[in-house]
């Protein structure tokens, strides 16, 4: 009996350590092989393939691809007819959404994307920025960029439509922002016949809730500590920063307080908590939250 298999899309570039990583936190290894486009998994069921996240959505639609990762902007440039099972915000740099902004030459008369009409745009996603001009009543000359966009202005554009996570780019460029046309992030697409069926649309739902609780557990961790004497437990709950803590019985009197919360305040209610009477504070990391 054959082994049925999920044919997994995963994004090669400047997302992919990124996607492996967030792959590694939900349980699942993947190794990559040196000038292999064809990662190793360690699950018999799922089949992954190295490809660029520009080109993932028109694979997926098609597919070649049952499922894979790419960015919203990519759906949207590519106008491709796939299911969005889940939005995954992480970047190669961030874990904030990029966005996609019209830039120019400081030193340029351009103040609006009024003043680009009938002038000439580079940029890596035609379709989006055709559509977003006529939106706006512009027509230009939009032509594709191949990469090094930053530096075709001014000599071989006018302006362009490049991707920023942190503008510094831009900025070494002598560039500035017009505008921004979109903020995408990192979705989880499936073919429309793939979740039609049954199986497959188990393991994607499995695949998703995994990646999800990964996710979630992004800047969390668990604090667990004992309340011996009762009387102290009100004072203790009120220095937590969530009123939806774990409270369990200990065999010996008092009790076991568990809670899950933003790494960032541990540091500050620690000592709170022990001056309400907690002791035997652990701090422990999490891997996912599940729901």
């Amino acid at each position: 009996m054959t082994t049925p298999t999920l044919k997994l899309g995963l994004p090669a570039g400047s997302l992919q350590e990124a996607t492996a990583d967030l792959f590694r936190k939900a349980g699942y290894k993947v190794t990559f092989a040196s000038r292999s486009y064809y990662p190793q998994i360690d699950d018999p069921e799922i089949e992954c393939t190295l490809v660029r996240a520009q080109e993932m959505p028109r694979y997926v639609e098609d597919g070649s691809f049952d499922c894979g990762l790419t960015g919203r902007d990519w759906v949207l440039e590519n106008d491709a007819k796939v299911v969005e099972l889940a939005e995954l915000v992480f970047s190669k740099v961030s874990r904030r959404p990029v966005k996609w902004v019209l830039a120019v030459p400081n030193d340029s008369p351009v103040q609006t994307v009024k003043d680009l009409q009938g002038k000439r745009i580079a940029t890596e996603v035609v379709n989006l920025t055709r559509r977003w001009l006529a939106e706006r009543g512009v027509e230009a000359h939009v032509e594709f960029s191949w990469g090094a966009t930053e530096v075709k202005p001014p000599k071989l554009a006018d302006a362009i439509v490049e991707v920023t996570e942190t503008g510094s780019s831009l900025k070494a460029n002598n560039l500035r922002i017009v505008a921004e046309l979109m903020q995408s992030t990192t979705r989880f697409i499936a073919n429309e016949a793939a979740y039609a069926d049954p199986w497959k649309r188990q393991k994607m739902d499995d695949l998703v809730l995994m990646l999800r609780g990964a996710m979630a557990a992004e800047g969390k961790v668990g604090l667990m500590m004992n309340v011996l004497d009762s009387a102290d437990l009100p004072a203790v709950l009120r220095a937590l920063p969530t009123q939806n803590p774990t409270v369990s019985p200990l065999a010996g009197g008092g009790v076991e307080v568990v809670v899950i919360i933003d790494e960032v305040v541990v540091r500050r209610i620690v000592p709170q908590l022990k001056q309400a009477g907690a002791s035997a504070i652990v701090e422990y990391a999490l891997n996912k939250i599940i729901d």
